[in-house]
């Protein structure tokens, strides 16, 4: 679908009329200050998963994740930050005030650029916000039943998306610095996910499951989806160029709530996480570059209305993740016990709400762990209780899999 000027449903405040200037920014490598011990309202991974930030009910902190450190806080006078969504590692922020004495409204994305220590620029809207994910040329806002598209360099309203009742706030947005932007949002359905192509000027309707959608991803490039409904038992993985499925893996055979899934850079690899306290990394088998490339063209150049379910679709899976013994029997026995589960797990110490990311070293898993309300989908491992939080690196044996090995914990905030 083209890219479409409208005047805003909302009312849309730019401070100032002039582009907003992008850098890198050494605020964000200051040594952090002395701890103190604030309410924690969410916890979130940038683009590439370096470094996360934190929103407190006093402000928000940014947090290298190899070697982990604080290495940024900002403490307000009064006011909490409810959501606090990253540029890489620049100095512009989109904050939501949010928390008992919230710093902005939470109808508002309020852009933050750390080199002046004020906001830049201001979206207000009819509705709390749910999310917000940044890429370097595009604002994306999620309110509960729409979503809305900006230009990051005037604040422009771009594209408006209708959805289904989406409370969690699910979006997704390909980082990767190129023209191919592509978004993935709940659609009008239950259980449909709507991809834009922007830069092919195509829309996609996925009917990914049965029940509502939990938890959405895409890879860096916005070339695979990977989705999770509120049963929480499969874990389905589409080609975002025509909506054919590609993979499903196991979780567990009990209903779970995911609360993250991510790819690996390469996207050799899938890693989610969930209410049950076990982090699941799954196997992926993606075509070499060249055939990616070749295949994109292929269904750039396809017919619009080719079936998302064509045995055709030129993205081909083949994975390694362990199956059951009698999957030989498969079209016999209940689709149970044709399943792929996990190729490697990591069992926390308690069952509690977690974010998960591939970190930076190859084959490792980062993991946050934490209680809070908010949960913004981000293999790091986050694990907050109360008003502490804890952080876990993790490595996978890729040949063999099986249990992973910690390397790291630390508690933070």
């Amino acid at each position: 679908m083209a890219l479409v000027s409208a005047p805003p449903e909302p009312p849309l405040t730019d401070q100032p009329k002039s582009a907003i200037r992008v850098t890198d920014s050494p605020s964000l490598q200051q040594q952090p200050q002395e701890r103190s011990k604030h309410g924690l309202l969410s916890v979130g991974y940038n683009q590439d998963y370096g470094c996360f930030a934190c929103g407190t009910e006093t402000g928000f902190r940014i947090y290298n994740c190899e070697p982990f450190k604080e290495t940024f806080r900002r403490e307000f006078s009064h006011g909490g930050i409810a959501i606090v969504e990253m540029l890489f590692r620049c100095n512009i922020l989109a904050l939501v005030g949010g928390g008992a004495n919230p710093k902005y409204l939470p109808n508002k994305v309020m852009i933050w650029d750390d080199h002046q220590s004020r906001c830049i620029g201001e979206l207000s809207f009819r509705s709390d916000v749910r999310a917000i994910r940044l890429r370097r040329d595009r604002v994306v806002v999620v309110l509960e039943h729409k979503i809305y598209v900006y230009n990051f360099s005037d604040l422009k309203l771009l594209h408006q998306v209708e959805t289904i009742g989406n409370p969690r706030g699910l979006c997704a947005l390909s980082p990767a610095s190129s023209n191919s932007v592509v978004l993935a949002c709940p659609g009008l359905h239950k259980g449909q996910v709507r991809v834009e192509q922007y830069g092919l000027r195509k829309t996609k309707f996925i009917s990914a499951h049965d029940s509502h959608l939990a938890c959405l991803a895409l890879t860096f490039d916005g070339r695979l989806l990977a989705t999770a409904s509120i049963k929480g038992t499969l874990i389905r993985v589409y080609n975002t160029l025509d909506g054919t499925q590609l993979q499903e893996v196991r979780r567990g055979a009990d209903r779970a709530d995911i609360y993250s899934i991510a790819f690996s850079t390469t996207a050799q690899w899938l890693v989610v996480s969930s209410d049950k306290g076990t982090i699941h990394v799954f196997s992926l088998k993606v075509p070499a570059e060249a055939d990616a490339a070749e295949s994109t063209s292929a269904v750039a150049a396809a017919p619009a209305n080719q079936d998302a379910g064509s045995p055709e679709s030129p993205i081909k899976f083949a994975s390694g993740n362990p199956g059951s013994t009698l999957s030989f029997m498969r079209g016999v026995l209940p689709k149970y016990f044709s399943s792929e589960w996990s190729f490697a797990q990591f069992r926390l110490p308690v069952e509690s709400r977690s974010i998960v990311a591939f970190g930076p070293q190859k084959n490792t898993v980062l993991i946050l762990l934490f209680l809070s309300l908010l949960i913004p989908p981000t293999l790091l491992l986050i694990v907050c209780f109360c008003d502490t939080a804890s952080f876990y690196r993790c490595s996978f044996d890729p040949v063999n899999g099986g249990e992973m090995i910690q390397q790291e914990y630390a508690k933070f905030v």
